[in-house]
Order: structure tokens, then sequence, then C-alpha cells
């Protein structure tokens, strides 16, 4: 090994590692991208990380921090040295979600309709009712194909043993697609010769394949069925990936006061006059879609949607009230779910959770804080949480009122130590820490594209990888 190469200053440390079993032995898929890390000096690696950046500065590949004062827009930040899953590895891990998400499905159709998982008490009632995402007004109402959830970000992590499990899901409107297929493109370009020594599955076809998914759910089958993506408009934080779906799949982009309702149906606003709109991929919570059914003040939205969407005219993706599984405290209750709807052990392990509401959880997490992980049920982007270990005196007290006021908000798990991987910080390989979002598309079938976003936390020990946070991200390999 060179003196001063990359790889010879690394140190895998005491988590599990995805590329090395042991100091200086990479795994076995990792062979090629180890010793093309021992030929690179941090000069020529610096070079090559400096073409990246260029890349995402000239495409706009940027994200949105709210409530910083040195401005909004932001590059997302990128590193070069990708995550690579074995094929029989990535089986497992789409025999798993495509379980989880089915059985998320049935799950939210059940709720909203005979709701016999909360007759039989094999989830609480109250637990359901009292969640934030639960929306009364889909009680009885079936949506086109019957699909709820169109879309899922499903977020998995490993821990010290190396098992993957699932830290959470994502369904009311996942975000990050867009930053896994640019990663993808710009590591074609910066490690062509890399990229080249592996048989990497191709991740290009996705919005093809969300396409073709949202267009199996329109509401009268049609092939050539009328889909456009709902935004919140310029200013929100993932208006970058709204407009990049929207150009990849050729639909148009809208924001509320693009669209009408009329007669029980939603036309658009063309140069040529009014058409109907069949499917709409919305990126707007649901609070805000129609100010007559929700929010009074909301302009983001489209007064009369709700009525249409009754009517069986217009599909929505994600459903109206898939966000009562998103709630921290219902994903708990997942493995169950899987269980009482498929008859089957779940694939994928969710990480232990204690749940506030219930009182002998609690008091454990009250007497644990310093050693646990504590989330706010609603919240997301790594907003809202309490890691204990690393809390000051002040945050764990101030945790502690909170949690006793409201326990139904939040959950307590353990500290997962997350897995990490070699990374470049300050021109050296450095192990930091990384999740999974993979994403999993719902219609006539379900549909996964090999890969997903690998989210790394880039401060030196973080934990929490969201772009909000100081994370970034990292293509993702899967072999073929």
């Amino acid at each position: 090994m060179p003196d001063g190469s990359l790889t010879g200053r690394y140190d895998p440390g005491g988590f599990f590692d995805e590329m090395f079993a042991a100091p200086g032995r990479p795994r076995n898929h990792y062979a090629h991208l180890y010793r093309q890390l021992q030929t690179l000096t941090p000069a020529a690696l610096a070079e090559r990380r400096r073409a990246a950046d260029a890349a995402f500065l000239y495409q706009g590949i940027t994200f949105t921090v709210y409530g910083e004062e040195e401005g909004v827009e932001r590059i997302f930040p990128f590193d070069l040295i990708p995550r690579i899953i074995p094929s029989a590895e990535w089986a497992q891990l789409e025999q798993g979600l495509t379980q989880r998400v089915t059985a998320l499905n049935h799950f939210l159709n059940d709720i909203y309709h005979d709701q016999r998982i909360l007759r039989e008490r094999r989830i609480p009632a109250e637990l359901i009712f009292s969640a934030h995402g639960f929306r009364r007004e889909m009680i009885g109402l079936k949506p086109p194909g019957g699909v709820y959830v169109h879309i899922v970000g499903t977020d998995l992590v490993r821990g010290a043993d190396g098992a993957y499990v699932v830290l959470e899901d994502n369904l009311r409107s996942p975000s990050g697609v867009s930053y896994m297929l640019e990663n993808r493109a710009v590591m074609k370009r910066t490690f062509a010769d890399l990229f080249a020594r592996y048989d990497v599955r191709a991740i290009e076809h996705y919005p093809q394949a969300l396409l073709e998914t949202l267009r199996s759910v329109a509401p009268h089958s049609y092939a050539d069925a009328t889909v456009v993506l709902l935004t919140p408009g310029l200013y929100n934080s993932a208006y970058f990936e709204h407009t990049f779906l929207a150009r990849q799949m050729g639909v148009e982009i809208v924001e509320g006061r693009d669209l009408i309702a009329r007669g029980d149906k939603i036309y658009m606003r063309t140069t040529r006059g009014l058409k109907q709109v069949d499917v709409i991929y919305r990126r707007i919570d649901d609070e805000f879609l129609d100010p007559l059914a929700f929010r009074k003040d909301s302009v983001l939205g489209v007064a009369g949607l709700l009525n249409a969407y009754r009517a069986g005219n217009v599909t929505l993706a994600n459903a109206l009230g898939t966000g009562v599984a998103d709630d921290k405290a219902v994903y708990a209750y997942v493995p169950e779910m899987i269980k009482y709807y498929l008859g089957e052990e779940p694939i994928l392990a969710n990480v232990p959770t204690y749940l506030g509401w219930r009182e002998e959880d609690r008091r454990y997490m009250l007497d644990h804080l310093d050693q646990l992980v504590v989330k706010a049920v609603n919240e997301s982007g790594g907003y809202g949480m309490l890691i204990g270990p690393s809390a000051s005196r002040a945050e764990l007290a101030a945790f502690h009122e909170r949690i006793s006021a409201s326990p139904r908000s939040f959950i307590g798990q353990p500290v997962v130590a997350l897995s990490r991987h070699p990374t470049v910080l300050d021109s050296e390989l450095y192990g930091c820490h990384i999740d999974l979002r993979p994403y999993i598309l719902h219609g006539e079938k379900v549909t996964l594209v090999p890969g997903g976003l690998t989210r790394v936390a880039l401060r030196r020990g973080s934990l929490v990888v969201n772009s909000s946070q100081g994370g970034g991200s990292k293509d993702t390999w899967v072999l073929a």
C-alpha cells in the first residue's frame, strides 16, 4: 500500500464499515474501488471533487435550508466514494420492502373502511384516531385502483451486526429521488473508468417507471392519462426536485392557481383552454390541498379538489390520509400489520421503539433519556429530535418536560450505531455514518429501482444524515 495513500490512513473504527471487513482488508465487492483509491492522491481526488461540484452548480442541483441567514439555496452536498451493494443483499431488501409497502396499503384501506385491525385490538384505536395524519374525510372513500401509497421512501440503517433495519417510512411525499438520479450522472462522468469496471444496475428509468405507475392508477384506466405534478412553488425546499421530475416524466408542473374544479372534475388552464387532469402527483401536504375542506387560508391547493376526488374523477398520489402511517408511533406496529394482513414474518425488522403514550414505556424513556434517541412523532428532516448521549443537561430537562406534557407526541429508541462508509472530508478518507432510502413505486404492481439515496452525515461523529442538518449523499451502486 503506498505511503500516504488515502486508504493507508483510513481507520474503520469500531462500527460496521461498509467497505472494510478489517483495517486494510476491503470486502470483496469493494476490491476495484479499493485499488482505484490506492492510486489516487488527495490532490487528484480533490480535482475530481471540484469537477463534481461544478456539475451540480451548473445544473442548479440545490436544496433550501430554512431559517439560515446566509441564504436559502445550497448545492446539495455530494461525496465521491460510492456505496456498493451486492445483488443478493439487494434481493433481500427488495423482498422486505415489497412486503412492507403491501402491508401498509392493506392497513390504510382497512382503517378507512372496516377497521378490522382496530376492532380486533391488534393496534389501539386511540393511537390511530389521534394521529395527526388520520383523515376522517377518507372514511369509506376508496381511491382509484384501491392504492393509497404510490411512492414510498423507506429509511434503512445497519447496526453493529451489519443487519438492515427500518428506521422509518415516508408515505406522504418522500423526497430525494432527484439527487439519486443526478448523483449517478455525475459519478458516470467523474469516475467513468471505475464505473466501467463494475456491472452496476441502471436507475435512469425511474422517471418513466414513476409515470407508468401514476398512469396505471388513473380513474378510468386511461393509457394516455393526463398527469401533473402539483408543487407549492418556487420557495419550497424541494422545488428543484419537483421541476426535475416533471421534466423527466414529460408532464406539466403546476401550482394550485393553474388548476380549477368544475363539475367534480379537475382541469388545468392551458393556452388552448381547459384540459382535464386525471392524476395529480402532489407535493403538498393534505391540509393545504383544498381550502374548502381543510385549511381555509391555503392558497396552495384547489378549491373543490376533495369533491372531485370523492367522485372518483381524479387520482391523488399519494392518497389523502396516508400520513397516518408516517406517524412514528404507528411505525412501531408495522411488523404487526405484516403478520395480520399477510400472515408472514417481517423480512426487515424495526428498530426497538418505546411509545410515550404507554405508561410503562414512558417511565423507561424518562428514566433513560441520556441513553435514547427521542423523536417527535410528526417531525421530519432531523428536527424535533434528542440524541441522549450527546445532549446537555438543559436539553435533557427540556425533553423530560415535553414528554411528560404530551406523551403521545414522542417515541424513544436505542441509539443505533449506524454503519459507516469511507467519505472524503478535508482531503482524507473518514468513516461517516450513513443510511439508505430506497424508493418503492406501487401501482398495478410494486416496482423498485435498484438502489436509492445513500445519505451521509458529513460532520465528524454525527449520526444525523439529513441535508438540513449538515448531511449529504453518495451514489448507490447495486451490482448485477
